[in-house]
């Protein structure tokens, strides 16, 4: 059971729920919400057996799971299944509930709080865990639990057809590509078309070739409005909004890197094992992947103003220095650093462009 709601939310579980599965020696059935898209991201694998979507708490209305009648035919779905065992990689104590309430004899959570007392298999997680990412919390479990994580780092797998499906989209695309994450599943996460107009304007003139706008299937304003501020939009842009998620992430592995809002999609490029860079004024950084390059604004990450305080051309100073800091750790052999320290773009020269011009 993982019922947080976003794509990230997902993506940040992704090796938890693998390595849980080859614990057990076969495929698991996964409870999820409809938001985090799960179907799609373990498609390319053989993880997940079947998945029951949790449908609480939903937008705009109230789900088939909500209040005390949701709760009866959650169990009843749940007492279907004659499952044998459960995991909960969450707080939840009305899932701790159900579980109990459908007879499923081994039932492990994280136990705080009132979820403990529905559970009857440990470890339980101190309470101090609560301040702990969800990843960084799930990971604490697992091992506590004895199960083998070899790496908690997110990858996902993108199945063959899903990249040969890409490429023939690009196919009349110039190269090389810049991955450019538009969405936002929130208001004030959103940095806006004119600014990313810029970064992508700029991107062109320094030599890039083609710019994929991703995004969500109702960003189709946002990604004409972006359109209309480059000077040569011809041949060199992709929309890719509403994709299938094996899909977009085909289309960001082929990119040279990524850059945009704070999303799923960010999540998403990252765990694709591309450079992501993210504007995360709104929202606390992300450290969990190496690849993951966080851009915050001077004073910090503060709503709602936080994201008008990052400008274009600082994002443009952060890629270029970390680019050109990337040539000089290959050319030394040294390991990179992925993003590990805050890109804060306070301390960036806005006026270099090292790096911002492709390889070669």
């Amino acid at each position: 059971m993982q019922p947080l709601p976003g794509i990230g939310d997902m993506i940040w579980h992704l090796a938890h729920i693998r390595a849980v599965a080859a614990q057990h020696g076969g495929r698991v059935t996964l409870l999820a919400k409809p938001r985090s898209l799960a179907d799609q991201l373990f498609a390319g694998e053989d993880t997940v057996r079947d998945i029951i979507w949790l449908d609480r708490n939903p937008r705009g209305r109230t789900g088939q799971h909500d209040g005390p009648l949701g709760l009866w035919h959650l169990v009843r779905r749940l007492r279907a299944g004659r499952f044998s065992r459960t995991m909960i990689l969450h707080h939840s104590h009305t899932l701790a509930l159900a579980a109990w309430a459908a007879g499923i004899p081994w039932r492990q959570g994280y136990g705080f709080g009132g979820q403990r007392w529905a559970l009857n298999r440990g470890p339980f997680l101190p309470a101090s865990a609560r301040r702990l990412h969800q990843l960084e919390r799930a990971t604490a479990f697992l091992r506590a639990a004895g199960v083998p994580l070899p790496d908690p780092e997110p990858l996902v797998a993108i199945p063959q057809a899903a990249r040969q499906a890409v490429a023939e989209r690009l196919a009349t695309i110039r190269r090389p590509l810049v991955a450019m994450g538009i969405g936002s599943s929130e208001p004030h996460r959103q940095w806006g078309a004119e600014r990313m107009a810029a970064v992508g304007d700029a991107l062109l003139r320094a030599g890039w070739g083609g710019l994929a706008l991703i995004g969500g299937p109702d960003d189709g304003v946002l990604a004409e409005a972006i359109q209309a501020g480059l000077a040569d939009p011809a041949r060199r842009v992709l929309p890719a909004l509403g994709w299938h998620l094996g899909e977009a992430a085909a289309l960001i592995a082929a990119a040279d890197f990524y850059v945009g809002n704070d999303t799923g999609m960010m999540n998403l490029a990252a765990a694709a094992g591309v450079r992501s860079y993210g504007l995360f004024g709104a929202s606390p950084p992300l450290f969990h992947s190496r690849h993951i390059v966080p851009i915050t604004p001077p004073g910090g990450v503060q709503s709602p103003d936080g994201m008008r305080r990052i400008t274009p051309a600082a994002v443009l100073a952060a890629i270029a220095a970390d680019r050109s800091g990337a040539d000089r750790r290959a050319a030394d052999g040294g390991a990179d650093d992925g993003g590990a320290a805050n890109r804060n773009a306070n301390d960036r020269n806005a006026g270099s462009r090292g790096g911002l011009a492709p390889a070669g």
